[in-house]
């Protein structure tokens, strides 16, 4: 390899200015993920919690719907 191409070997080596960006991105990827999950587990309680205070709702007035 040449003087020139070892310079430019060098300088691309040193350069990390892509590398902020990726990380940004991966750690955006990380934290939508997160929020995913979290999501989907708090969904299926809150859809169980809302069932069960309905159900008991309706046995507290009769069992009865809307007139």
């Amino acid at each position: 390899m040449g003087e020139r191409s070892m310079s430019m070997f060098r300088r691309f080596v040193k350069d990390d200015s892509g590398a902020t960006a990726i990380e940004y991105g991966l750690i955006a990827a990380l934290v939508s993920v997160a929020i995913i999950a979290a999501l989907g587990f708090l969904g299926d309680n809150l859809s169980a919690t809302f069932n069960e205070v309905s159900e008991q709702l309706s046995t507290a007035t009769g069992g009865g719907g809307a007139p």
